[in-house]
């Protein structure tokens, strides 16, 4: 069996009160992670798992609070293949995991070279591991470790890199994504609290060497003298929530907007009301960069100098289409249409048992009986023409040209299999359930920004 890693002493903190070094007991958890629910009747949970204090004392608190309530914990543990210990070291947090009676899922990173931005580069081939691994056990909520620290970093270099507002909130507590919540807990607690409750119940722990690599721009923050300070980190950790509570009025006004000014359509297209482009100038902006956002599959809203110009053009009438953001914008007798522009369009293959967000719009996935793997691309105009060449009672779908040409279209070799939008099925498909549906990256109106608060 592989050994388990070795506990590390944690650092002093000048500032750092007893209580703030206290181990975390079960009350205290108990009103934290009420911060992240609602949770369904004996939830599953998972729980990414570093091997560090902060994700051990996690899991330990989550294990305990789950059997209470008769739910389950899954341990996930990733080998990110960027040092040659990872591998030992996560098999010996996988063993500990599974002496303490957790199921455990250990899962590698396919080892590809990382060159520029490599850190964000394997951070994101980690989220995707952990999220597929939530998905295919049907698990709702990711726990994440995220402390006290950690936020206070992240203000920071939020700061240093010039973010407005919503960015000054820091993390959320509870992250909405197409297939897990992200749930942090532990926002409000200082490291030294789960250093403490790790010790107390005696589970050994490493420090990843990278966490101290002068490379890294984390890591280099970490040597500012303030961060020791905890008196410091709770101002700047307060000035977080503050802002979180400013983020959470805005967004809650700007879906409120959006419900009553956007009409989506399940074909991924919308229709735009003039009650938007009117509204006050922050508000507008912010709910035509979701608008946006969701329409054309973007991870990113468009740049708020871009918005503001086409904000503009929409208030003077805008008799003529325009791109914004990813979107062609279309003037209609009562408002715009948006449509995703066609200019960008995504390839992919969909094999059998496989999911995948095709032009980040639209989920599909394929059962594994599927007879053999489908070409994935937008649909056009001559795909448009050639299928009602074929069908022609497809011409009373009703849907508009511009939206038509962006819908996805499922081939094989032998030609056009699927286009669902639209309603067409090739006969011999016909038995197979092929699924797709309109599900973007960032929805219409995200989930409000979710604040955590401190600890009584």
């Amino acid at each position: 069996m592989p050994r388990p890693p070795s506990s590390s002493a944690p650092s002093a903190s000048p500032a750092v009160s007893a209580a703030e070094a206290e181990p975390l007991g079960a009350g205290d958890f108990a009103r934290l992670i009420a911060a992240c629910g609602p949770f369904e009747p004996r939830p599953s949970v998972a729980v990414a798992v570093s091997g560090g204090p902060d994700s051990l004392a996690l899991t330990l608190l989550l294990q305990d609070w789950l059997a209470q309530g008769g739910g389950r914990l899954t341990a996930l543990v990733v080998d990110h293949r960027l040092r040659p210990e990872s591998e030992r070291e996560a098999e010996g947090v996988a063993a500990l995991l599974r002496a303490r009676g957790l199921a455990v899922r250990l899962m590698r990173r396919p080892y590809e070279p990382l060159r520029g931005g490599w850190q964000a580069a394997a951070r994101a081939a980690r989220y995707a591991l952990l999220t597929a691994a939530c998905r295919e056990a049907g698990i709702l909520h990711l726990a994440l470790a995220h402390h006290r620290d950690d936020q206070a970093e992240t203000v920071l270099l939020r700061q240093a890199a010039g973010s407005g507002p919503d960015g000054l909130a820091g993390m959320a507590a509870v992250s909405e994504r197409p297939e897990v919540r992200l749930i942090r807990p532990l926002l409000p607690v200082p490291k030294a609290r789960l250093v403490a409750t790790c010790h107390a119940a005696g589970l050994p722990f490493v420090e990843d060497p990278s966490n101290r690599d002068p490379r890294f721009s984390r890591s280099r923050l970490r040597r500012d003298p303030r961060l020791a300070d905890a008196r410091w980190v709770r101002a700047l950790t307060g000035q977080a929530l503050v802002h979180g509570l400013a983020r959470a009025t805005r967004e809650r006004a700007a879906a409120d907007l959006l419900v009553e000014g956007v009409a989506l359509h399940p074909a991924g297209f919308a229709r735009l009301s003039a009650s938007v482009v009117g509204a006050e100038d922050a508000l507008a902006l912010r709910a035509l960069a979701n608008l946006l956002a969701c329409v054309s599959g973007a991870q990113w809203p468009a740049r708020t100098a871009r918005l503001q110009a086409g904000l503009t053009r929409l208030r003077a009438g805008a008799p003529q289409p325009f791109t914004l953001g990813g979107c062609r914008l279309m003037p209609e007798a009562d408002g715009w249409l948006l449509v995703r522009e066609p200019a960008a369009r995504a390839r992919a293959t969909l094999h059998p048992g496989e999911s995948l967000v095709w032009d980040g719009r639209f989920f599909a996935h394929l059962p594994a009986d599927a007879p053999r793997s489908l070409s994935v691309n937008a649909l056009g105009t001559r795909g448009w023409q050639a299928l009602v060449r074929q069908v022609p009672a497809l011409r009373a779908a009703g849907l508009p040209a511009p939206a038509r040409v962006v819908l996805p279209l499922f081939s094989d070799l032998e030609g056009p299999v699927a286009v669902p939008h639209l309603g067409f099925l090739r006969r011999d498909w016909q038995a197979v359930p092929l699924a797709c549906a309109f599900r973007p990256r960032r929805p219409l109106a995200p989930a409000e920004f979710a604040l955590s608060f401190t600890v009584a």
